[in-house]
């Protein structure tokens, strides 16, 4: 009795030391810094990556409404639907055990942030297996979402796993934009695009807004609240998260639940709208995931379910659950650790958890071409 007491006291100040490791800066709190030497890290090395992102910066422009209607230019019937913003300069924080060792532009600026808002939306599907609203994310979406959404004879085989993997191939439109209209192929023509052979569902990966927009509609019928509540109360708020960050969906996504009109938010910024944050709440985010989703201390999201979200798919060994892998594929980091994991969006947004190092990387409006040549720099000064 007395070896099991000691076990479980060994235990509980193991977990409460490694709790205490990082730093968790309060809400509102001037974020701590320390020097690069005080952790070992190459300072010269370290401002060479951060030259290099404020010389580097995305060369689509800062006015995104003109942004996006280039970048998906070739796409048939695409609209902006939800807001847009012009963005600010190069911005971007690393973190070390939590402490700021390095930072540059004006990391309190509230921004789009396009498909990193996949990543947000991902931990909102975990927080619901973890309460309990979903079982598996192995059950079929006909179990959960009444309507005609998954009625069709490919759309019924659809499960969680599909739609967070991106390997669903669901077929339709939804707040009238349609599947097969999103990043069609170089070749054939709309008929083509509309009319093609359809994939068994968890067979074919292919990366598609109007999908991770189902995913986010599914979501709404199981928490039966706006997700972005649902994200304030779990997440934001306990991790101090300041009160400028927003998470929009489009003009005409709205949907009946439980008698009210509730908007269905959008997995990024593709058609406007997603998630508009600062660098910093960004920061406390990927802080998050690097302490398994502990706070302080306190459990917000199981680790279970981090380590789900970053197991590579078997449909894309670079892909997990809405998050990027460097794993070996046609997206993999070169000499740099396979457990590194980030979120990316559009005009160089990325939230990076590197956990071998305790490092977390936020870099905003880099040229994406440019990602990376600026990890590079950065391992080498964090090696």
């Amino acid at each position: 009795m007395r070896t099991y007491i000691f076990l479980l006291l060994l235990i509980g100040v193991s977990y409460f030391s490694q709790a205490q490791d990082y730093y968790y800066p309060e809400r509102n709190e001037n974020w701590k810094g320390k020097t690069p030497e005080s952790f070992d890290i190459k300072p010269r090395q370290l401002k060479k990556a951060v030259d290099f992102a404020l010389a580097n910066e995305y060369s689509g422009g800062r006015d995104l409404r003109i942004a996006i209607v280039k970048g998906f230019t070739r796409e048939p019937y695409h609209q902006i639907l939800g807001p847009t913003k012009k963005h600010g300069g190069p911005t971007g924080m690393i973190l070390k055990n939590g402490y700021v060792i390095a930072e540059w532009g004006d990391t309190k600026r509230v921004d789009m942030t396009f498909s990193v808002t996949k990543s947000y939306l991902s931990t909102v599907a975990g927080l619901a297996l973890d309460k309990g609203l979903i079982s598996s994310t192995g059950d079929l979406l006909t179990n959960y979402v009444f309507d005609a959404t998954f009625d069709s004879e490919h759309n019924k085989k659809i499960t969680w796993d599909h739609l967070l993997t991106q390997s669903s191939d669901w077929s339709g439109s939804i707040w009238g934009l349609h599947d097969w209209a999103d990043r069609p192929p170089k070749e054939g023509s709309i008929d083509d695009w509309k009319y093609r052979a359809l994939h068994e569902p968890g067979t074919y990966f292919k990366y598609n807004d109007v999908r991770v927009n189902v995913l986010s509609y599914s979501l709404l019928n199981v928490w039966r609240k706006p997700l972005p509540q649902v994200l304030k109360t779990e997440i934001m708020d306990p991790i101090g998260a300041s009160s400028t960050w927003r998470w929009f969906g489009y003009q005409n996504s709205w949907t009946p639940i439980d008698g009210v009109e509730v908007k269905s938010v959008s997995g990024g910024g593709h058609s406007g709208g997603g998630l508009f944050i600062s660098t910093e709440d960004h920061a406390r985010f990927g802080m998050l995931f690097l302490s398994k989703g502990s706070w302080n201390g306190k459990r917000l999201l199981s680790e279970s379910w981090i380590e789900k979200a970053t197991t590579a798919s078997t449909t894309n060994p670079n892909y997990g659950y809405l998050w990027w892998l460097n794993k070996k594929g046609p997206r993999y980091w070169e000499g740099a650790a396979e457990n590194i994991y980030y979120a990316a969006g559009f005009g160089g947004n990325f939230i990076v958890v590197i956990p071998d190092q305790d490092v977390v990387v936020i870099t905003r409006w880099l040229e994406p071409s440019k990602v990376v040549s600026f990890m590079e720099k950065v391992l080498k000064a964090i090696e």
